[in-house]
């Protein structure tokens, strides 16, 4: 009764701000809100489940919504004839050299080798390299200046995606996993930095801070809906105009598109955890030591459940990515955006998939509603100050910054009057 009564609390928010403020402002919400609770699964997946501290989130989805350049967007055959071959030749070339290095170092243990196959491996990919993404750049840059994609289905990159996150999350897990929880986190840390800092400054590959705009649809554009009469005359009968009607409509697409992943993700999340191996998951996770003494491998656990938690973040990335219509490297700020996921799992219930799903809906419901209830509180504080004064023109100000504090606040709430969130652990 509590988990339904939880829910069905997020839906009268939803359905609330669709009465009282707007039906668009609604979608909006529960869209971002499918979005967030696909992120907090994979993120409970990690943590709640398996005890591994992830705070390198945002580089995930970050690839999540590369993906659908590389996948949706046409090629640019200009960029590919000026020196596409050059930078796959040279992406090629030091991937070898680092197979290379690994396997010198594992069979003959000599530092010196490998350090001379890194540098000849590096000279060499430097030189291929730079030409061609100079000549690729060059291609139309108010436009283009860079490689394009393939032209397939945007929803082929949502599993793209994950693909492209999980394959990152092996590299990174192959590394860091051996580390403390502590070190760990810093690790994911910088190494989300160092994905998007690559996407932003890295032009051919996906225009870096330039942007990518105009990435395709699984949905309509509204413009066409606008010019059918068929769809006219339904929009009439439900007394809309065309304009609204095929924004709702729109919306309403993107929000049962979602929802079909969210449910795939949480059943096969619930199967995992109810399953022989979620119960050994949940066992490393008490007490690595008797896990081990039991025979199971942890290492190589977590990495599995490393690398799936972070191929649903590459799959939630892709969806957000869709959802703007735009690739915006900028946009990805770790600190802030993987603060919120983290918030989402703890309040919801971590190690709890429905706990997450929750959180992810609840959290992103305050996140965007905040800012305009302070706004009217901070109107209302200051209704009898006069015209001018600096207090005023203070707390106006500060309104915009009661987000992180709200978050903060229900944060340390939940923790101290359910430490093991809203829908606990079982």
């Amino acid at each position: 009764m509590r988990t339904v009564g939880l829910f069905a609390l997020v839906a009268v928010l939803i359905l609330g701000t669709g009465f009282l403020q707007s039906w668009n402002a609604a979608l909006l919400i529960l869209n971002m809100g499918l979005v967030s609770a696909v992120m907090a699964l994979g993120v409970n997946l990690q943590w709640g489940i398996a005890g591994l501290f992830n705070v390198g989130i945002m580089g995930f989805v970050a690839l999540g919504g590369l993906a659908v350049v590389l996948t949706a967007m046409p090629p640019v055959p200009e960029a590919w004839s000026a020196g596409g071959l050059r930078v796959i030749g040279a992406l090629v070339l030091g991937g070898a050299a680092l197979v290379a290095a690994a396997k010198v170092w594992t069979r003959f243990h000599k530092a010196w080798s490998v350090a001379l196959i890194l540098i000849a491996g590096f000279i060499l990919f430097r030189a291929l390299l730079d030409p061609g993404v100079e000549a690729i750049e060059a291609v139309n840059p108010a436009l283009a200046g860079y490689l394009g994609g393939m032209g397939l289905p945007v929803l082929v990159a949502w599993p793209v995606g994950g693909l492209l996150a999980a394959g990152a999350a092996w590299v990174i897990g192959k590394t860091a996993l051996g580390l403390r929880s502590d070190y760990l986190a810093i690790a994911t840390l910088g190494i989300a930095e160092i994905v998007i800092a690559v996407m932003k400054n890295e032009d051919w590959m996906a225009r870096g801070v330039k942007n990518v705009i105009g990435l395709p649809r699984p949905v309509p554009y509204e413009v066409d809906l606008q010019n059918d009469p068929g769809f006219v005359d339904a929009a009439a009968g439900w007394g809309l105009d065309a304009t609204t009607a095929s924004t709702l409509y729109v919306k309403l697409e993107y929000s049962l598109l979602f929802a079909v992943v969210l449910v795939i993700l949480l059943v096969l999340a619930q199967l995992a955890l109810n399953s022989p191996w979620g119960r050994m998951m949940r066992a490393i996770r008490d007490n690595e030591t008797a896990a081990r003494a039991m025979g199971k491998d942890v290492t190589f656990r977590h990495l599995q459940v490393f690398i799936l938690g972070s191929a649903i973040c590459g799959i939630a990335g892709a969806m957000m990515t869709t959802l703007d219509g735009q690739l915006t490297p900028s946009s990805y700020q770790p600190l802030r955006y993987t603060f919120l996921i983290w918030v989402m799992v703890i309040v919801g219930g971590s190690g709890n998939n429905l706990g997450a799903v929750l959180g992810g809906f609840l959290i992103w419901f305050l996140w965007v509603q905040v800012e305009p209830m302070a706004q009217g509180l901070m109107a209302l504080i200051t209704s009898g100050m006069a015209e001018g004064s600096a207090i005023k023109a203070h707390l106006q100000d500060s309104a915009q910054h009661l987000r992180l504090l709200t978050m903060g606040v229900i944060l340390l709430l939940v923790l101290r009057f359910s430490p093991k969130g809203l829908l606990p652990e079982k």
